[in-house]
C-alpha cells in the first residue's frame, strides 16, 4: 500500500498545475472551517450607513447594499457552498458505486435492466430537473444538496460497471467464488476496492459541477435562501448594483471560478497519476 502511495505522488507531483489546485483547494478548506476566526465582522450585521462602500481597510471586500462586510459573507459562503459541493457528490457516489456494482457484477438482464435505467436518466436535461424538483420540494438547503445528489450519479455508475466487468473475470473473483463467499462480500471486500481509482476521479470533477449548480440555482433564487450566504446568492444579490458596485459580483465570481478550476485541474492530475497508460505522458 505505501509503495503504491509513493507511485501515486511521484507521478502527480509532476504535474504542477494539479499540485497548485490542490494547494488552493486546502487553502479553501481551511479557511472555511476558519472562517469564524477569520471573518473580521458579522457576516449577519447590517449598518444602512455604510451600505455598498468600496473595498478599503476597513472592509477589504467592501460592504453590500446593507451595509454587510463582503468578506466575512464570503468566508461564511464558502462553508455552505462547499458543503453543498461535497454532500451532493457523497450521495451522487453512493447511488453510482451501488447501481455499477449490482450491473456490472451480475450482468445479463439486471445490467440490461439498470444500464437502460441509466440511459433514461441521461436523456433528462441535469440542470432543469434539479430546477424543477426544487421548485417542487422547495428551495431549502438540504433539499439542494440532495436532488443534486440524486440526479448526477450516472456517470458514476458506468465508471464503476465498467470496472466491474473488467475485474469480475479475474482469478481472485473466481477463487472467492469456489470459496463460497457470498455476492456481497465479493463487491464490497474484493472487487470494489480495486475499481475505485475512477470514482476519485469522477469524485473530484463532480465536487466542481455541484459547486456550479448550486451557484446557478441560487442565482435564480432556488437555492441556498437568504440571509444565509452562498457564493451563488451573494453573487445574485450583487447583479443589481452590478455597474454601482463592482465588487459584489467580481468576488464571488472569482471565487467560484478559481475554486472550480482548482477541483478540476485536481482531478485531471489524479487522472494521470492513477492511470498507468497516462503517467508516461509527463
Amino acid at each position: 500500500m505505501k509503495t503504491q502511495v509513493k507511485i501515486f505522488w511521484r507521478y502527480f507531483k509532476k504535474n504542477r498545475l494539479a499540485v497548485g489546485g490542490l494547494v488552493i483547494i486546502v487553502i479553501t478548506f481551511l479557511m472555511a472551517g476558519s472562517a469564524t476566526l477569520l471573518a473580521p465582522y458579522d457576516p449577519g450585521k447590517t449598518e444602512v450607513s455604510l451600505k455598498l462602500k468600496p473595498p478599503s481597510f476597513q472592509h477589504y471586500l467592501g460592504t453590500d447594499q446593507l451595509g454587510r462586510d463582503a468578506l466575512s459573507r464570503m468566508l461564511y459562503g464558502s462553508r455552505i457552498s462547499l458543503t453543498v459541493g461535497f454532500v451532493a457528490v457523497a450521495i451522487s457516489i453512493l447511488i453510482g458505486i451501488l447501481v455499477g456494482a449490482v450491473a456490472g457484477y451480475y450482468g445479463g438482464r439486471t445490467d440490461a435492466f439498470l444500464m437502460r435505467f441509466v440511459d433514461i436518466m441521461f436523456c433528462f436535461p441535469t440542470f432543469f430537473l434539479i430546477l424543477t424538483v426544487v421548485a417542487i420540494l422547495g428551495p431549502r438547503f438540504y433539499n439542494v444538496m440532495i436532488v443534486i445528489g440524486i440526479t448526477s450519479w450516472m456517470g458514476t455508475s458506468r465508471f464503476v460497471r465498467a470496472e466491474f466487468l473488467s475485474l469480475r473475470e479475474r482469478d481472485f473473483v473466481q477463487a472467492a467464488k469456489a470459496l463460497g463467499v457470498k455476492d456481497h462480500r465479493i463487491i464490497f471486500r474484493h472487487i470494489l476496492p480495486n475499481a475505485l481509482a475512477p470514482v476519485f476521479v469522477t469524485a473530484t470533477l463532480d465536487v466542481a459541477t455541484a459547486i456550479l449548480v448550486e451557484a446557478g440555482l441560487s442565482f435564480l433564487g432556488f437555492g441556498v435562501q437568504p440571509p444565509a450566504p452562498s457564493w451563488g446568492n451573494i453573487l445574485t444579490e450583487g447583479r443589481t448594483y452590478i455597474f454601482d458596485a463592482w465588487w459584489l459580483t467580481v468576488f464571488p465570481g472569482l471565487a467560484i471560478l478559481i475554486t472550480v478550476l482548482s477541483f478540476n485541474l485536481l482531478g485531471e492530475g489524479l487522472r494521470d497519476a492513477l492511470d498507468p497508460r497516462l503517467r508516461g505522458r509527463r
